[in-house]
């Protein structure tokens, strides 16, 4: 079967990575920026056409439509590719606002489009070790699940930290949770102009399992760890790790002896994850989801929740810092 002929639409530093990965994959086919130099050079070095972005919606010669723009432009050009009968990946976040959101996927939908999200995370092979583990039972029942994303940077003009670094660890929860939060709280701190530099979430899910999160794009150091507390052991997934020490679990033991709380420690227990790199993971899915018409693992129906807890979240700053 030959391979979907696939556009890149943004060749900022996202799209430039899909770019050169969609190349290796043999699916890419063109690209388009708002930058026509930008899009030459690229399509100079990877050998595809470079298409103005307001033909690429109409051509007969591209079947899909990878779109890493600022997210503000997302919904409104997601909505004319499908329209056009072109599948689409939109990088998170899918838009600004839920009812943009809903806006693109309902497009994909009543277009017969698939329409699939960035959260490549899902996609790390870390992660789906991670979550067989959980459904698994191996950490027994799910009681918790903190997620730190810190670093220094990138700063965006549209969306703060909570919007830029968090939805990649809220579809993880979600996935492991299965279900939306029945309330969300935010608290955030804006120390460069009025958007967030810090975001903290906390979540509450139906069941009883709570969930924290915490987001800064003005860190010192790098963070990037998923935490899982279940009733039988513990799991963190720890990105900045090597490959070996990504996935560890703790069987920490704590209990009740004559009245008083006892616990136990032990050393963590690597699992062995087999490595490849989440963003070929995620293409190398999308382009089956084009050949085979399958719903997305991460679609744009979870991309709304995942916008819905963001806006529940997001704190709004009137003063130069808050």
């Amino acid at each position: 079967m030959m391979k979907p002929r696939i556009a890149v639409l943004g060749c900022g530093y996202w799209g430039s990575n899909h770019i050169r990965t969609l190349k290796a994959l043999g699916a890419l086919h063109a690209v388009s920026d708002v930058n026509p130099a930008r899009a030459e050079g690229f399509a100079s070095e990877q050998d595809c056409l470079a298409i103005e972005p307001e033909a690429l919606f109409v051509r007969s010669d591209i079947d899909a439509i990878v779109m890493a723009l600022p997210p503000q432009f997302h919904a409104d050009m997601a909505v004319r590719a499908v329209q056009g009968g072109k599948d689409v990946l939109v990088e998170k976040p899918i838009a600004l606002t839920v009812a943009d959101a809903e806006r693109s996927v309902k497009a994909a939908a009543d277009n017969g489009r698939v329409f699939m999200v960035g959260h490549v995370l899902r996609f790390h092979p870390a992660f789906e070790t991670l979550k067989a583990l959980i459904d698994n039972g191996e950490l027994g029942e799910v009681r918790y699940i903190h997620s730190h994303r810190l670093g220094l940077g990138k700063f965006h003009t549209e969306n703060d930290a909570l919007w830029d670094l968090a939805p990649h660890d809220l579809s993880m929860i979600l996935a492991i949770t299965g279900t939306e939060p029945i309330e969300v709280r935010g608290e955030g701190a804006a120390l460069l102009d009025n958007l967030s530099d810090f975001a903290h979430l906390h979540m509450r899910f139906p069941n009883g399992l709570r969930s924290h999160l915490f987001a800064s794009r003005l860190n010192p150091y790098r963070e990037r760890r998923l935490t899982v507390v279940g009733t039988k052991a513990m799991a963190v997934f720890d990105d900045v790790e090597p490959w070996e020490r990504k996935l560890a679990v703790y069987r920490h033991a704590v209990w009740q002896d004559s009245g008083q709380w006892a616990f136990t420690t032990n050393e963590p227990s690597y699992v062995a994850v087999g490595e490849g790199m989440p963003l070929t993971r995620e293409l190398e899915h999308f382009i089956q989801c084009i050949e085979t018409r399958a719903e997305p693992r991460t679609s744009g129906e979870e991309a709304i929740r995942v916008l819905r807890i963001l806006t529940a979240g997001t704190i709004a700053h009137t003063g130069s810092s808050s």
